[in-house]
């Protein structure tokens, strides 16, 4: 068996399976050759799995999809769409604010750290989990997507009453993988300024709300 992946316990646990198959020993060697290269790698070594240690597969409600970090230096941090707090609040990111204020009592903060959503069962993850610094999709075929595919079909069929919101076409992509009878899926455009503005108007928040409450499970405080 491999050297076990620093990964929250409950996702290794049901995940096990994935980390000896040859894609992530690639992937895993790739990233070890990029280090030793000097090359800087986003988010760093201990927050890659940050969206699987914090929202652990037990409490997992919502599943927002993202494509890769961002690659900017000090913004990346494991969970698809949020920044540190000491960083500037992202165009998307801002979009997606503005829906939430449009549709809910949702009060604009002055940060993009969306941790709260994560501990409340929000799994934000980007469908590539690293990237290089200053090269958007650089690791679009090292063998993340194998990986993170595997968590979001898992998740389709080991669970019911998931609520996945696909915000642009990449995101549409991988509605294949889920079991749209047992789970809520909602799509849109992303929430890029690119989108011009259609994102504007979706309702997502609170139809996913409506959703969990239907399901008895309590609704996502999106205030953060």
């Amino acid at each position: 068996m491999s050297k076990k992946v620093a990964i929250n316990p409950e996702w290794y646990e049901v995940l096990k399976g994935e980390f000896d198959k040859e894609y992530f020993q690639s992937l895993r060697q790739f990233l070890k050759e990029e280090k030793k290269a000097s090359k800087k790698i986003y988010p760093p070594g201990p927050l890659i799995f940050n969206a699987f240690e914090m929202t652990p597969y037990s409490k997992v409600k919502v599943v927002i999809i993202g494509q890769d970090p961002y690659h900017n230096p000090g913004e990346a941090m494991g969970l698809c769409f949020s920044v540190p707090k000491s960083c500037k609040v992202p165009p998307s990111l801002k979009n997606i604010y503005k829906e939430l204020a449009r549709s809910t009592d949702f009060e604009i903060p002055g940060h993009g750290d969306l941790s709260l959503w994560a501990a409340q069962g929000v799994f934000l993850l980007n469908a590539m989990l690293t990237v290089e610094h200053k090269k958007a999709g650089s690791h679009r075929k090292i063998g993340w997507q194998n990986f993170t595919d595997a968590v979001i079909k898992l998740l389709s069929d080991s669970k019911e009453g998931v609520v996945f919101l696909l915000w642009g076409n990449f995101a549409k992509s991988k509605k294949d993988l889920i079991d749209t009878e047992k789970h809520l899926v909602l799509e849109s455009v992303h929430p890029s300024p690119l989108a011009g503005g259609k994102f504007h108007g979706n309702d997502h928040f609170v139809k996913t709300n409506a959703f969990l409450e239907s399901k008895n499970q309590a609704k996502i405080n999106w205030q953060n």
